[in-house]
């Protein structure tokens, strides 16, 4: 049950729902019943079975209260009046008009709470959804490393949807059945205690029966919703790497991976449909059982001439009864689904509850501007007991270019990205002017940065917005600008619609050299003091290559600049060049003195010197 409240708050405010919901209920609800309780006096009279205390009774407009016994005694007496006047064939048109009344004002309060139910449905949804996406958005970045994309994006898709359903299906349950239960029960004893508590013997069974039925719901909806997650994964992976796999002939490969857990969804969704769709006939079996029950015990006590139950009486409590059948069967198929909804919700709120590695201090500031350095002091780095980084200590000047090289594994890209908090140290500190990076606002801190990686991420949106890419504050002047400084606005203008041209999917209507510049453009804009690079040029061709060095040549004037250099012929012009080895730096320097010392980093030139021959 906490869980589903949790689910619930959601919600919030509920009262805002929750009022006018029961109210529109609690109506429904009453016309509903007194739909029924209209039959009896009718067949009494039809069936010339009216007592003389009855008859008395109803001689005489009754005192107000706000019992049902008023209402019923009031309806007795117009009734009696109106057969009196118009005869027995009248009083079936009045009570053909009075239930037609009835079964409207049940309807348009049915109506009405169904329509407030459904906004508290989207609502829900909608707060959720929202919750999900920004909770999962704010994790740091190794947390994406260890999770499959599939599975978050099934948490966020369907197992909210099923939440949505399921909780706020039940919660409607909860409160329109047993209003409507009760009041069927108020109107059973009124006609008949004696028969009403032979009635309440018999359902325990049935609630027992349908409880084992539902017992083993609620762990194979948690197994199906993990499996959904898994498949959606092989979708992602198939989809994004369909090159790959159509290159190596993987498809039959691809496809038994995806069959494989498609059936297994299928055997799991076939075994919760197997108990869910058992338990709606098995209730309405029971029901009908306990109907007979009622049949024959309830015509037995009719067939008594000392019985306090009339042919009349026992006719509407039949009528009654099965209407009773009705949000029983409601709520019990409710229970078997609610499990769904809840192994899905435990699913979505763990996605909620986990916590970002990296959050800001509490008192944290914001740094507005880059004057001085940056300083590596004692800093250690490792994924669990694999240590990556050992023991740097460095300091990076403002206005000078620093490369990162060595061999693969060195710790060059995890380095780079401990300056804007994608990662953490273990130990040690880095500073920005002298201010611990710990002690500074996330968002001020990357303000300051501009990040180019090897990989061209973009979106499937407009050259415009993918340069802006959210940021407020910049004119079309601005965005060209960058995107001169990036080589890129000669073949922008070329495209059809200029900078309102969507580039696709991951940009796939750009080339590869294309899609850097972009990114560098993206970089550029607002002028960021710090430029980090990570192999902006690594996976390009050569005539590529020459444009996107160009613009990174651009990009780094006046600017404190960290690349990641997979061509080491790219870096030899930078102020300092960091040879990294089993994450320690071997060797530091310019171009010039490191070919001097003839250590690691001349080997690596002579190495690509050999390879390009």
């Amino acid at each position: 049950m906490k869980t589903y409240f949790r689910l619930l708050s959601f919600a919030k405010p509920i009262g805002k729902f929750a009022a006018p919901y029961f109210i529109f209920t609690l109506l429904y609800a009453l016309f509903n019943t007194l739909v029924f309780s209209l039959l009896m006096p009718v067949l009494n009279v039809l069936f010339k079975q009216s007592t003389e205390e009855t008859v008395k009774k109803i001689a005489h407009v009754p005192t107000f209260d706000w019992s049902f016994q008023y209402f019923s005694d009031l309806f007795n007496y117009h009734f009696n009046t109106y057969i009196q006047i118009n005869g027995q064939k009248g009083a079936l048109i009045f009570v053909a008009i009075s239930l037609v009344l009835c079964v409207l004002l049940s309807n348009i309060f049915r109506y009405l709470s169904q329509r407030i139910m459904e906004n508290l449905r989207i609502y829900t949804l909608q707060n959720l959804r929202k919750t999900v996406f920004e909770s999962v958005t704010r994790l740091h970045l190794h947390f994406f490393n260890s999770e499959r994309k599939g599975d978050i994006i099934a948490k966020i898709t369907a197992d909210v949807q099923v939440v949505q359903f399921s909780v706020t299906n039940t919660l409607q349950v909860i409160i329109r059945e047993p209003l409507l239960i009760i009041g069927y029960m108020y109107l059973l004893f009124t006609i008949s205690a004696q028969l009403t508590l032979f009635t309440l013997l018999l359902l325990p069974v049935s609630g027992l029966v349908i409880g084992r039925i539902v017992k083993s719901l609620r762990a194979q909806a948690s197994e199906s919703q993990n499996s959904f997650g898994v498949m959606l994964s092989y979708v992602d992976e198939a989809l994004s790497g369909i090159r790959i796999v159509k290159a190596f002939n993987a498809l039959p490969y691809i496809n038994r991976k995806f069959n494989s857990e498609n059936e297994r969804y299928s055997n799991i969704n076939r075994s919760i449909a197997k108990r869910q769709q058992m338990a709606s006939p098995v209730s309405e079996f029971l029901g009908v059982l306990t109907l007979s029950g009622i049949l024959i015990y309830g015509g037995s006590l009719v067939f008594e001439n000392n019985s306090s139950i009339t042919a009349a009486g026992f006719i509407t409590y039949i009528a009654a009864f099965s209407q009773l059948l009705r949000p029983a069967k409601a709520i019990s198929d409710s229970f078997s689904n609610i499990n769904q909804g809840l192994a899905a919700g435990e699913r979505v709120l763990n996605l909620i509850d986990t916590k970002p590695a990296i959050e800001d201090a509490k008192e944290a500031v914001s740094i507005k501007s880059f004057e001085d350095s940056i300083n590596f002091s004692d800093v250690y780095f490792s994924y669990g007991d694999k240590v990556i980084l050992k023991n740097i200590n460095l300091t990076i000047a403002k206005g000078k270019t620093v490369a990162l090289v060595g061999p693969s594994g060195g710790g060059k890209s995890t380095l780079l990205d401990l300056i804007p908090r994608f990662s953490e140290p273990k130990s040690g500190n880095i500073f920005i002017d002298g201010l611990d990076i710990q002690s500074v606002t996330q968002h001020s801190l990357r303000d300051l940065m501009g990040i180019v990686n090897q990989e061209s991420i973009l979106f499937n949106d407009t050259v415009y917005n993918n340069i802006v890419f959210g940021r407020e504050g910049f004119s079309k002047v601005d965005v060209e600008n960058a995107a001169k400084i990036a080589n890129a606005h000669e073949f922008i203008v070329k495209t059809d619609e200029g900078y309102q041209t969507n580039i696709g999917d991951r940009g796939i209507k750009l080339s590869g050299g294309q899609k850097q510049r972009i990114c560098i453009a993206r970089a550029v804009l607002g002028n960021p003091p710090i430029m980090l690079l990570d192999e902006a040029t690594s996976a390009l061709d050569t005539e590529s290559e020459k444009l996107v060095q160009e613009a990174l040549d651009h990009l780094m004037e006046n600017r404190t600049t960290l690349i990641i250099a997979h061509r080491l012929t790219t870096i030899q012009k930078a102020d300092l060049i960091l040879v990294l080895e089993n994450g320690k730096i071997v060797e530091s320097g310019n171009h010039e003195s490191l070919m001097q010392q003839a250590g690691l980093y001349k080997k690596l030139i002579a190495m690509q010197s050999f390879e390009s021959n």
